[in-house]
């Protein structure tokens, strides 16, 4: 049993963010993979809990007008990896949900818990920091669009305020149109692991398919939050895809904008050595993929346009 004081099921983001609004000590839960073992362990217990996860306009995967893909928060991670639109456009991002715990967890695990509960090991996050997504938050205030690479403040820690909710991710054609990618994921085991070390690294090539026009490099468990490396992202443009000396200046580079810490899962020695080996990895499979004609184009208005 669970120590809970009160449950609503919300009908809308809007009767959602007012009863936040009314208990202070309110949690939002979706999935609850994440919420429902904190209370197990006492956190929160004895408190208020908001089910968001029948409200209808909180599920699915659209494009819209201008060719951005909107994935909707209460999403979960099997129906995400699965869905045509990510297989089409963001095939790296299904393959990195793909990888949360097991499969009972990935039907209930949601997009927007693993990004909002604010942990650094979450397997979407490093991804989703290289697509620059645009977290959509809705409050009593209205809403505001925060990049999720300001989102983090620290170790399970955001700036999504105590009534909001978030509505929606949003990836921008320019963050996706000619990427191709790739995460990877460290664990002691191969299934129902949390992240020892998470990487992606995504690449646009140029029309030669010779040189790298712009990359992309993500990290979770490499700091106190998910991360980019943007000098080395700049240090890789117009390095050409058949020099063997991009994996070394990746694999080097990457060291200095990185802060890792020792914890029971791994020293941190072996995450810088983690760290490294996995961009090269990384960065290796998303140019093979470039290099395969794996790269998409922009979404049609009319696929799916919500």
């Amino acid at each position: 049993m669970f120590d809970i004081e009160r449950y609503y099921e919300a009908k809308s983001v809007e009767d959602a963010v007012r009863l936040l609004s009314e208990h202070e000590d309110a949690q939002i839960i979706s999935g609850g993979t994440d919420v429902l073992v904190k209370l197990r362990d006492g956190k929160g217990a004895g408190g208020t809990l908001v089910s968001i996860h029948e409200i209808p306009s909180l599920h699915g995967v659209h494009v819209l007008a201008d060719g951005t893909l909107e994935i909707l928060p209460a999403t979960c991670f099997t129906d995400l990896t699965y869905h045509p639109l990510i297989q089409k456009y963001l095939p790296y991002l299904g393959e990195a949900v793909d990888t949360v715990g097991g499969p009972q967890v990935r039907n209930q695990g949601t997009i927007g818990g693993n990004i909002c509960n604010g942990a650094t090991s979450a397997d979407s996050a490093a991804t989703m920091q290289t697509l620059n997504a645009i977290v959509v938050l809705q409050g009593v205030d209205g809403v505001r669009r925060v990049p999720v690479t300001e989102f983090y403040t620290g170790p399970g820690k955001t700036v999504r305020r105590h009534d909001e909710v978030c509505c929606a991710f949003e990836i921008r054609p320019e963050d996706y149109v000619g990427f191709t990618g790739c995460y990877m994921k460290y664990g002691k085991r191969a299934a129902m692991e949390i992240a020892t070390l998470g990487c992606c690294v995504r690449v646009r090539l140029d029309e030669s398919l010779k040189t790298i026009e712009e990359a992309r490099i993500g990290y979770g468990v490499a700091a106190p939050t998910p991360i980019r490396c943007p000098k080395t992202e700049a240090a890789l443009v117009g390095k050409d895809v058949f020099d063997e000396g991009i994996y070394e200046l990746i694999g080097t580079g990457v060291l200095d904008e990185v802060n890792p810490r020792s914890s029971w899962r791994a020293s941190k020695e072996f995450r810088l050595q983690l760290i490294s080996e996995l961009a090269k990895r990384s960065l290796k499979e998303a140019i093979r993929r470039s290099l395969n004609h794996e790269a998409p184009g922009m979404a049609a208005p009319g696929e799916e346009r919500r």
